[in-house]
């Protein structure tokens, strides 16, 4: 069986300010400045487990941890949450309070994904 191969590239993409995934956006583009091999070879070298298949089990975890994912949603998730809802709450209209409950909506729904 062919194992499936990804590049670990960088993006520095530009998104609308009202983009629903701009949260996800930042995040990839200030996280992809970090190197996440170092940890993971680290890891290697005192477990004793390959390189790749630690990347595959973290990758594996994250994306198909269903209800767990909420834990990983993290102190940037919680605050992006966070904001809009100040955001809204702020303003004061229904139409803030709308624009809040997309970002919330689709926060929601990505944590909800079931793997395929």
């Amino acid at each position: 069986m062919d194992e499936p191969t990804v590049e670990l590239g960088r993006w520095d993409g530009t998104w609308a300010e009202d983009d629903p995934f701009a949260g996800l956006k930042a995040d990839v583009a200030a996280y992809g400045h970090l190197d996440p091999l170092e940890t993971l070879r680290g890891l290697s070298e005192a477990c004793g487990v390959p390189t790749g298949a630690l990347a595959r089990y973290v990758l594996a975890r994250w994306a198909s941890g269903g209800n767990e994912a909420v834990l990983e949603l993290g102190v940037s998730g919680v605050d992006h949450l966070a904001r809009a809802i100040d955001e809204a709450e702020a303003a004061g209209t229904d139409a803030a309070r709308l624009r809040a409950y997309e970002v919330v909506r689709e926060i929601v729904a990505w944590l909800r994904a079931a793997p395929e």
